[in-house]
């Protein structure tokens, strides 16, 4: 009996190795951009079990995101120095009522905010796109999911700032969302209004999220994963939740969110909206998933945002 048990033991020891050792490697690559990837790996709707049972042990295939193409009106190339060196192209136009600053989510780079800056363009403002510190130009080849990026946000906002500008918006997708709103939580930046689509509502779900869209149980890998990823990238990831840095956000806030979307759930929108505790607007779009809201929202999409940015300015 006792020989039983010590084996078993052994057995359930060498397991919970395994299972770190695979959640070490893959929370790397998850937050570790790669120049020398060829290939992105493919959405988990789109790859085999095989591909799916390998990316689950061993990582995704991240190469670093790469600006893919560039403004059509004249901009202007800037280096900041934050945490790391970040690149950002600013776009002026005359007689502007202000300036937003736009901020892309995980896996993305400041070429992928092109069409939005457009929309924010014909509305009559300046633009700044901002490269995250691992992403296009930026410096590095590391990302944390918002961490991190909360202190460019606030770079970007002071080097505005600076120049004298007051009317200054925060636009920022998934990732660059979750950013925006520790960066406020952490610093208390007062930006005349925010514009955030689709942040989780803390880091441990979004880890949850993606193990489920591989229909992966989470226990025990996602936390185990979440705990690497935390210790490897310098910050305890179960701490980092949008839903409470929400309750120290009382700028004007117009909150977005796709109905389909399989990466944030909409309890967790909820959750973050309630919290809001400054003028706030929660707009859902049907038929629409964790992408880019004007792909299929445009004239839905422009006119919520024109609606905000008309109130807030006025006040």
């Amino acid at each position: 009996m006792k020989l039983f048990k010590n084996k078993y033991l052994r057995i359930l020891v060498f397991l919970f190795i395994i299972m770190n050792i695979v959640a070490f490697f893959h929370a790397y690559r998850f937050t570790h951009f790669a120049d020398d990837n060829p290939e992105k790996t493919k959405s988990p709707q789109k790859i085999s079990s095989f591909e799916k049972v390998k990316t689950l042990f061993f990582g995704v295939n991240n190469p670093k995101p790469k600006n893919t193409k560039f403004p059509t009106q004249k901009y202007k190339t800037l280096k900041l120095h934050s945490n790391k060196e970040i690149e950002c192209w600013l776009i002026k136009t005359e007689k502007s009522k202000g300036t937003i600053i736009l901020f892309h989510g995980y896996g993305g780079e400041k070429s992928s905010m092109i069409s939005k800056s457009d929309e924010f363009i014909k509305l009559g403002f300046n633009t700044m796109l901002v490269d995250f510190m691992g992403s296009g130009n930026s410096q590095g080849n590391q990302t944390t999911i918002g961490f991190n990026e909360a202190e460019e946000v606030k770079t970007s906002f002071d080097y505005l700032h600076r120049t004298g500008e007051k009317n200054i918006y925060l636009f920022g997708t998934s990732m660059g969302a979750v950013a925006i709103m520790k960066c406020i939580n952490d610093t208390k930046i007062k930006p005349k209004g925010i514009i955030i689509e689709c942040p989780f509502g803390s880091m441990y779900t979004t880890v949850c999220a993606r193990f489920k869209k591989m229909n992966a149980p989470t226990f025990p890998m996602a936390r185990i994963l979440l705990f690497w990823g935390g210790i490897q990238n310098g910050f305890w990831g179960f701490n980092h939740n949008p839903t409470e840095y929400a309750k120290n956000i009382n700028c004007p806030t117009l909150l977005l969110y796709g109905e389909k979307d399989k990466s944030v759930s909409r309890k967790e929108i909820d959750e973050i909206f309630a919290n809001l505790t400054g003028q706030k607007e929660l707009i859902t779009y049907k038929n629409t998933g964790h992408e880019n809201y004007l792909i299929k929202n445009k004239k839905e999409w422009v006119k919520n945002i024109s609606t905000f940015i008309n109130i807030t300015t006025s006040n």
